[in-house]
C-alpha cells in the first residue's frame, strides 16, 4: 500500500492516475445564472478558496454582491481530472476547492477573505469538524501575485486576532495556483455544482467561527 492516511498528504508519485478527458458540467451556474467555466467579463478575476466541504463553501461566496460566478472542484493535488470518490480516498492530493469569480470593483479581496476566515476553522490542521483528510484542509490558491500577497497578509492578520483570544495557531496552505501540486482546476461532477440549492437540507457545516476578521 502507500504507507499514508487520509491526513498525510500523498506524493505525486503516490497519486492516483486519473484520466485525459474532463469531467462534463453544465456551463451555467444554477444560482447566479452565469458561466460555470467561462469566458469571464473583463477585469473580473479568479480565486481559489478551501475550507472543508466544498457544498457549504461554494454557497458562502455565491451569496456575496460582487461575486460573478462560482464552481466546486478539485485542486492543490496531483490526479488529472479527478472524481469526488477518488478524492475522497486523499490519493489524489487534492483539496475541495471552490473557483469564485469576482468583480474588484464590486467586492475587495479582504471582503472575500473575511467570508473564507470566518465560515471555518483554519486551526484544524486537515480537518473540518468530523470531515477529516487532506481533501478538506483549508486553502487559498491565488491567481496573481497581488492576490498572494493580499493572501498572506490576511492570514497573518487573522492569526494574530485568533491568538489574542486563544485559539490555536492557522494551518492554511496559501500557494499560487501555479505552485499548488498541478496548478490546475477540476470541475467537480455535475450534481456537486450549486448542491445546497439543489438541495436545501443538505450537509453543511460552515458558519461564523471563533473571530471575526472585519475587513480592511
Amino acid at each position: 500500500m502507500f504507507g499514508h492516511t487520509k491526513t498525510s498528504m500523498i506524493t505525486k508519485d503516490e497519486a492516483l492516475p486519473g484520466r485525459d478527458e474532463p469531467i462534463e458540467v453544465t456551463n451555467r451556474h444554477v444560482v447566479l445564472d452565469t458561466p460555470l467555466t467561462g469566458p469571464w467579463p473583463e477585469g473580473h478575476e479568479v480565486i481559489y478558496v478551501a475550507m472543508g466541504c466544498f457544498w457549504g463553501t461554494e454557497r458562502v461566496f455565491w451569496q456575496m454582491p460582487g461575486v460573478y460566478s462560482t464552481a466546486a472542484g478539485y485542486m492543490g493535488g496531483w490526479t488529472p481530472n479527478p472524481t469526488y470518490d477518488e478524492t475522497c480516498t486523499a490519493r489524489t492530493g487534492h483539496a475541495e476547492a471552490v473557483q469564485v469569480v469576482y468583480d474588484p470593483t464590486a467586492v475587495t479581496l479582504d471582503e472575500l477573505f473575511a467570508a473564507f476566515w470566518e465560515n471555518h476553522d483554519p486551526t484544524t490542521l486537515n480537518r473540518q469538524g468530523n470531515d477529516v483528510g487532506t481533501q478538506y484542509r483549508s486553502a487559498i490558491f491565488a491567481t496573481t501575485d497581488a492576490q498572494l500577497a493580499a493572501a498572506e497578509a490576511s492570514r497573518d492578520r487573522y492569526a494574530a486576532l485568533l491568538r489574542d483570544k486563544g485559539y490555536g495557531e492557522v494551518t492554511t496552505q496559501i500557494a499560487r495556483d501555479t505552485q499548488a501540486g498541478d496548478g490546475v482546476f477540476y470541475y467537480a461532477e455535475d450534481y456537486h455544482q450549486g448542491y445546497l440549492h439543489k438541495n436545501p437540507g443538505g450537509y453543511c457545516n460552515h458558519g461564523f467561527c471563533q473571530v471575526g476578521y472585519s475587513p480592511a
